[in-house]
C-alpha cells in the first residue's frame, strides 16, 4: 500500500471505498468463525487495497470502514479489531491512536504507518497497540496473519489482566480470612481448642462469621463465636473488626461485664447500614475451679459433652447486638468432671433443612448428632468436620450460610 496524495487514491478518482471487505467467497461461514476489523482510513485508494488483499487470501475477515475518527466511534461497536491510519482529518499521529484505545473497549489496535513514520509504529505498540504496518510492505497474507496475531494478543493481554485482578482479589480474601481465622492465642495443655471455618457463598474464602481464643492467665482462657448477618466482603470486614476488639477488650482486662457492651458499641460505629446486627456467644473457663462463664447476645447456646451425654448449656439467649444495647446475663456453669467438652457454633451448622420439609436442624437436632453412637469412633479434632458431614446429608447438599466452630475439650471429651 503507498499514497502518493490525498483525494482518488491507488485506483482512480472513480473508486469508492472497498464495499464488503474480505468476504471472499465464504460469506456463509459462522460468524464466530470470522473477525470484524474496521479500517479507520480517509483514503479511498487504499481502503480499496487494503479490502483487495483480504479478499484475495480469503481471510474470513469482514471489512468495515470510516474515513475519520468521529465515523469511527459509530461504527466501533463489535469490532474484533481496529487497523487504524495514523494520518486523519481529525486526529494526526499517536493522538488518534489515544482516543482509539479509549473507544475501542476490548477491540485490538494495529496502526498503519507510511515508511518515514515507522518509528512511528514502535512508539504506537508501547502505548497500547497490538502491531503496525507500513504501507507498501503489506500482502494479503501478512496482512491477514497480522490482524488475527493482534486479535489473539489483545485477547492473551485481556486474560492476564482478569487473571491479575483475581489474583489480587484472593489476595485481599486471604488477608482477611487471617483476620476472621486467627491462631488461638493459648499456651495452656490443660484444654485443647479444635476450629473450624468454612464460609457459605460459592468459591468464597471468607464469609461474616469469627472466633478467636485468648489465655490472658495459667488458668484463664476467653474464647468468642459470633456471626455478622450477611455473606459479603463488608460482613466479613466487620467480622475481622469485632473479633480484633473483642481481642484488645480481653487482653486490656475490660470487665467482664463491660466487653459485649463495648463490642457493641464498636459495631454500631463501624456498621455501613443501621440493619446490620451480630450475634455472639463468649466463654470464660476458669481451670482451676473447673468452671466457665457463659454470656449469649443472640447466638445459639454452646453444647455440653460429659458422662456421655450431650445437652444444650442452659444460658438464657439476650439480645443481638447492634439492637437494643443491654448487657448479657452470665451463666455459672459448673463441670461435674475432668472429662468434658464445650462446642460453640454459629447458625449456620443448624440453618439446613431436615427432609424436604420446612423443619430445621436446630439445636435439638444437632445435639441429637452428638449423640449418635458412630460419632464416637470420630477423634475430638475430627468432630466438628465430621458435624457438617452430617448436616449436609440430612440437608440434602451443602449448607447455604456460614459455619464457624470451637471445641474445646478437657480430660477425655466425652
Amino acid at each position: 500500500m503507498t499514497r502518493s496524495h490525498r483525494g482518488p487514491g491507488l485506483a482512480g478518482p472513480s473508486v469508492a471505498p472497498y464495499p464488503h471487505g474480505g468476504l471472499g467467497p465464504h460469506a456463509n461461514l459462522p460468524p464466530g468463525e470470522r473477525l470484524r476489523v474496521l479500517l479507520v482510513e480517509d483514503d479511498e485508494g487504499d481502503a480499496f487495497l487494503v479490502g483487495e488483499l483480504l479478499a484475495e487470501t480469503n481471510s474470513m475477515i469482514d471489512l468495515l470502514v470510516a474515513t475519520s475518527l468521529s465515523e469511527a466511534r459509530q461504527r466501533i461497536a463489535g469490532v474484533d479489531c481496529v487497523l487504524l491510519d495514523l494520518g486523519l482529518p481529525d486526529a494526526q499521529g499517536l493522538d488518534g491512536l489515544r482516543r482509539v484505545l479509549e473507544m475501542s473497549s476490548g477491540a485490538a489496535v494495529c496502526v498503519l504507518t507510511g515508511r518515514s513514520d515507522e518509528h512511528l509504529g514502535i512508539v504506537a505498540v508501547a502505548e497500547g497497540a497490538q502491531d503496525y504496518l507500513v504501507k507498501g510492505q503489506v500482502d494479503g497474507v501478512l496482512l491477514t496473519r497480522a490482524l488475527r496475531y493482534a486479535v489473539e494478543r489483545k485477547r492473551a493481554d485481556e486474560n492476564a489482566r482478569r487473571l491479575r485482578e483475581v489474583e489480587l482479589r484472593q489476595a485481599e480474601s486471604a488477608r482477611l480470612e487471617r483476620g476472621l481465622l486467627p491462631q488461638p492465642l493459648m499456651t495452656t495443655d490443660e484444654v485443647a481448642v479444635h476450629t473450624f471455618y468454612r464460609p457459605g457463598r460459592h468459591a468464597a474464602l471468607i464469609g461474616g462469621d469469627f472466633f478467636d481464643v485468648v489465655q490472658t492467665r495459667p488458668d484463664r482462657v476467653d474464647l468468642i463465636v459470633g456471626d455478622v448477618c450477611g455473606h459479603g466482603v463488608d460482613e466479613a470486614a466487620l467480622g475481622v473488626e469485632l473479633r480484633v476488639a473483642w481481642r484488645a477488650l480481653i487482653l486490656a482486662g475490660v470487665p467482664d461485664d463491660e466487653v459485649l457492651p463495648a463490642l457493641e458499641q464498636v459495631l454500631m460505629s463501624e456498621r455501613r447500614l443501621q440493619e446490620i446486627f451480630a450475634t455472639v456467644a463468649t466463654v470464660r473457663l476458669d481451670l482451676a475451679a473447673n468452671r466457665a462463664t457463659v454470656r449469649l447476645a443472640g447466638h445459639p447456646p454452646p453444647l455440653l459433652l460429659s458422662g456421655g451425654k450431650v445437652a444444650p448449656v442452659p444460658a438464657r439467649g439476650g439480645l443481638l447486638l447492634g439492637v437494643r444495647p443491654r448487657r448479657p446475663v452470665a451463666f455459672d456453669l459448673e463441670f461435674d468432671t475432668d472429662d468434658w467438652s464445650l462446642l460453640m457454633y454459629t447458625d449456620g451448622l443448624i440453618e439446613g433443612r431436615v427432609g424436604d420439609g420446612d423443619d430445621r436442624l436446630d439445636v435439638d437436632g444437632l445435639t441429637g448428632l452428638l449423640q449418635e453412637r458412630a460419632n464416637h469412633a470420630v477423634p475430638l479434632s475430627e468432630l466438628p468436620a465430621w458435624l457438617v458431614g452430617r448436616a449436609e446429608q440430612i440437608n440434602g447438599g451443602p449448607l447455604a450460610d456460614d459455619v464457624a466452630m470451637l471445641l474445646v475439650t478437657r480430660g477425655g471429651g466425652r
